[in-house]
Formats: C-alpha cells, sequence, structure tokens
C-alpha cells in the first residue's frame, strides 16, 4: 500500500515538473538568484524596470493576444493608478495627498484602473481593428494633456513628487534588493493568473469571440460584457505596474503617461510576441536595455532610432516576436538524426 501512493506521489511530482518544463524551472531559478550576481543599478534599472513595464505589456497581451483588441491606454490606466497613490497617500507638492496608509491606498488605485480600464473598454469594444488602436490613442491623448492642463487634481504639468514607498515588516520596499523582489512576485503572480485564465472558461471563451464573434453571439454569449471582463482584468495588472511605477520614480507626472510612453508599451508587448504572457518580459527587458544603453553607443540623438529598426527588424523577421522566432528555431535544434543507429 505504501510503494503504491510513494509510486502514485513520484508520478504526480514528474507530471507537473513536465507541465514546468526545464526551461521555466531554469529561468525561475535565475530570476530568484539574480540578486547574488547583479549590482544595486542592475537590480533596479534593468531587472525591476523591466518586470514594471513587462506587466504593462502583459496587460496588452491579453487584450491582444486572446482578445484581439489592440490597446494603446495601458499606460494611461497604470498612470491612474499612479497617480491614485500620489493622492490618496502622501507627496511633497502640499496638493492634496490624503495620508492613507499603504495598505488602504493600493487596494483602492488598483481598484480605479481596473474601473478605468473597463470603461475605456466599454467605450471601444464595439470597434475593431485600427479604429479600436485610433480610440484608445484619442483616449490616451486625451488623458495626457488633460492632466497637464488641470492643478486640483493632478497638479498640472509639475505631478506628484516625493512619493516614498512603503517600509514594512522592517524593510524599506525601495532598496535595490527588496523591490526588485516585490516586482518578480507581482510579475510572477500576474503571469501565473494569466496563463491559468488563458485555460479557463472565460479564456476560451474570449480566444472563440476573438476568432469568430458573430458565431459566439449566435450561440448565445454576450460578447461584450466578455470583453469589458477582459478590460477590467487587464486594467488589474496595468494597475499594479503603476503602483510599482510610482514607487520607482518616487513620482509620477503627465510626461509618465505621455503618448511615447504608450507606444513604448506597444514596442514592448509586439518584439517580446503577443501569444504567450511571456513574450512581454522578454520584450520588456530587450527595450530597457536598449534604451539605457544604447545613448552610449549611438548617441542621445539616434537611440529611438535603433529601437526603432530593431522593432522593424524583428517584426519582419518574425511577426511574432522573440517567441515566433524561437518558435522556427526550436524544431531544428530538437530535430532526432536520421543516421541509422544514432
Amino acid at each position: 500500500m505504501s510503494l503504491a501512493i510513494a509510486t502514485d506521489s513520484t508520478t504526480t511530482q514528474r507530471n507537473w515538473l513536465e507541465k514546468l518544463g526545464a526551461g521555466n524551472i531554469i529561468l525561475a531559478v535565475a530570476l530568484v538568484l539574480y540578486p547574488l550576481v547583479a549590482s544595486d543599478f542592475f537590480l533596479t534599472q534593468i531587472g525591476g524596470y523591466s518586470l514594471i513595464f513587462g506587466m504593462l505589456g502583459l496587460s496588452l497581451m491579453l487584450l491582444a493576444g486572446y482578445g484581439g483588441m489592440v490597446s494603446l491606454a495601458q499606460i494611461t490606466v497604470a498612470g491612474i493608478s499612479a497617480y491614485a497613490i500620489a493622492i490618496l497617500g502622501n507627496n511633497n507638492s502640499n496638493i492634496l495627498g490624503f495620508g492613507w496608509p499603504w495598505w488602504l491606498a493600493v487596494p483602492f488605485a488598483v481598484l480605479a484602473a481596473a474601473l478605468a480600464s473597463a470603461l475605456i473598454g466599454w467605450i471601444s469594444v464595439r470597434t475593431e481593428g485600427i479604429y479600436t488602436i485610433m480610440i484608445t490613442l484619442a483616449i490616451a491623448t486625451a488623458t495626457y494633456y488633460f492632466a497637464q492642463q488641470n492643478y486640483a487634481i493632478f497638479n498640472g504639468h509639475s505631478g506628484y513628487a516625493g512619493i516614498r514607498a512603503p517600509a514594512f515588516w522592517g524593510i524599506g520596499w525601495r532598496d535595490a534588493r527588496p523591490f526588485y523582489y516585490l516586482c518578480l512576485g507581482l510579475a510572477a503572480l500576474c503571469y501565473a493568473a494569466v496563463l491559468y485564465g488563458s485555460r479557463s472558461t472565460f479564456g476560451m471563451t474570449l480566444q472563440a469571440i476573438r476568432d469568430n464573434p458573430r458565431r459566439m453571439r449566435a450561440l448565445g454569449y454576450h460578447v461584450t460584457a466578455h470583453k469589458v471582463f477582459a478590460w477590467l482584468l487587464s486594467g488589474v495588472i496595468a494597475g499594479l505596474a503603476g503602483v510599482l511605477l510610482v514607487w520607482f520614480n518616487g513620482r509620477v507626472s503627465p510626461g509618465t503617461i505621455g503618448v511615447d510612453a504608450a507606444i513604448d508599451v506597444l514596442i514592448i508587448a509586439v518584439i517580446g510576441g503577443l501569444r504567450h504572457p511571456i513574450g512581454p518580459f522578454l520584450g520588456a527587458l530587450v527595450v530597457v536595455l536598449m534604451q539605457t544603453f544604447a545613448i552610449d553607443i549611438v548617441g542621445a540623438e539616434r537611440f529611438n532610432t535603433l529601437i526603432g529598426l530593431v522593432f522593424l527588424v524583428i517584426v519582419f523577421v518574425s511577426p511574432d516576436g522573440i517567441l515566433g522566432l524561437w518558435g522556427r528555431i526550436k524544431p531544428h535544434l530538437a530535430q532526432e538524426s536520421l543516421r541509422p543507429g544514432a
């Protein structure tokens, strides 16, 4: 009896390892051990920043990859969360700042971002393709100019400064190593949630709506409600990224939610690939590395040109991004030899 139980336990563990995959396990171990070999600069400016923008790209991937809805308003949603942290918490701008504790301000900020995302989705889901892109771009642009010109709530072009990450459990969470692990933990949670959700009933329904909305509507599914709920979920991810972003920068201003930042999120998602949740994190790492070191290579005037050229090359070579390119190479690496006895 005990031998049978032990055999079943071993089989279950083996099945879990096969589902996770050796590559995912190695990647997870490498990310956890990364702070042991990285400096504070690489922990925050490369590691933490890539994870934050990877989460923003993930929120876009959820909409575009599974729902067929390309949004340029994800940085706007994150900005709403960031502004909510500045308004509900403490800041040095002497405007608003209600002094709420972080454990109360963060849920309200993420909720505000999720509701704003659902509202944007409700406005845009009745369109498709380029029209969805243009509507979300118009919303992002209007929000940027409204924040820049409004001083009662957004404090105009100056925004809010002096926003500090909390200290709890005796740890200052803006310190390099704790902040990296905080970003890694939230990114892993969002990644796992999207991966699990894509295989759930809602995820499969959303993908079916993406492929044939008319048929799903004829089968009795509420297409608009499913799409708006997807926007709500993406808003939760973008809202968490906005909280991390404002703690990272210590400030938020209209420049944080500008059109350039909105396009950067789209570039990140496309470079990494929109067919798997890991793609946006790969794209974020590539873009952050280029933004950090391209100035030293080509100068401050041309580093955006370099990023654009890399984007074009990846799109032309592999429309599915880095993951699509790896998908083409992997079968050749795994191909068995045809020689007899090999």
